[in-house]
């Protein structure tokens, strides 16, 4: 009977690290997918948002004080 038990627990710690295994796979390929969807909006969206913060440097430059000696 204890035979059986051990058996039982040894493959219950088995099943427990392949799990473990799997879930770090699955956190690398999804980390990895990021990165990418990440790098690929930086080299689409690079112009635009320098647009898009040039145009907010000229509006808040607009807006703030007068330069010293004006």
């Amino acid at each position: 009977m204890i035979d059986r038990i051990v058996v039982w627990a040894m493959s219950l710690k088995a099943r427990a690290s392949e799990e473990r295994g799997q879930d770090l796979v699955e956190y690398a390929v999804l980390t990895g997918t990021i990165a990418i969807l990440v790098i690929a909006g930086a080299v689409l969206f690079s112009d635009a948002v320098r647009d898009w913060f040039g145009a907010l440097a000229t509006w808040f430059g607009s807006i703030g004080p007068a330069p010293a000696g004006s």
